[in-house]
């Protein structure tokens, strides 16, 4: 992972120091900002490969820090958020962050999650693309959803809900932005609609649809395509 460079967005001291051994003994450049301002400043400058935002900064929101980058830039952003905090994770992602990690966590998920973040932005990928994770591979082109090489035959909607989880592969799609991108914005408030197709979809593309390898819920925000 040498030459990605990091700008870590947090006050606590001791996460500061605890990131830092973790990220740069993987070869990671890491850029560090005690205060959203600070970190606004380092992303404009440092122009870097991820942004890792705590939502309780001392000047100012974590979630304004997000949109101001949003504003100018399509870099992933990781959200450190404490656990729990549902309502905080779901504003976050809205505001424009690719993922989430919750406090406390451990290196190896943090580097997990930075290695799906670096990678989907640099797969940056065409209507089309085929795209795969594991066994399952979706043809945008030809709108063909794959399993091991042998075709499943997906209705309409089954098929835009996975092509949409396929582009954004291991960032958390929130209900309404899920909601929004397949059956648009007029539905947002039809959340059970989510359960009944994502249900749908795994016992289509799962091989244990109640254990799922692919299509992960994230309790309380949305869904995560599984890119590792």
């Amino acid at each position: 992972m040498s030459d990605v460079g990091v700008v870590l967005v947090e006050d606590e001291l001791p996460i500061r120091r605890f990131m830092r051994a973790a990220l740069t003994a993987q070869g990671y450049r890491l850029y560090e900002a005690a205060t959203g301002a600070d970190g606004l400043v380092e992303v404009a400058t440092r122009r870097p490969d991820v942004v890792i935002v705590d939502l309780g900064l001392p000047d100012m929101d974590g979630l304004e820090v997000i949109r101001r980058i949003r504003e100018w830039s399509a870099v992933p952003i990781i959200v450190l958020s404490a656990r729990g905090q549902e309502t905080d994770k779901v504003a976050a992602l809205d505001a424009g962050a690719d993922d989430y990690v919750s406090k406390p966590f451990g290196p190896a998920e943090l580097l997990a999650r930075l290695r799906v973040a670096v990678r989907h932005a640099a797969g940056a990928r065409s209507d089309t693309a085929v795209i795969g994770v594991g066994h399952l591979q979706v043809d945008l082109g030809r709108r063909r959803a794959t399993v091991a090489g042998r075709e499943i035959h997906l209705t309409p909607i089954e098929y835009k809900l996975l092509a949409t989880l396929m582009r954004h592969a291991g960032k958390v799609l929130t209900h309404r932005q899920l909601l929004a991108e397949v059956w648009g914005p007029s539905h947002l408030g039809q959340a059970h609609y989510l359960r009944v197709y994502m249900g749908q979809l795994r016992r289509k593309l799962e091989a244990d649809p109640a254990r799922p390898r692919y299509l992960l819920t994230e309790p309380g925000v949305g869904y995560r395509l599984a890119a590792d």
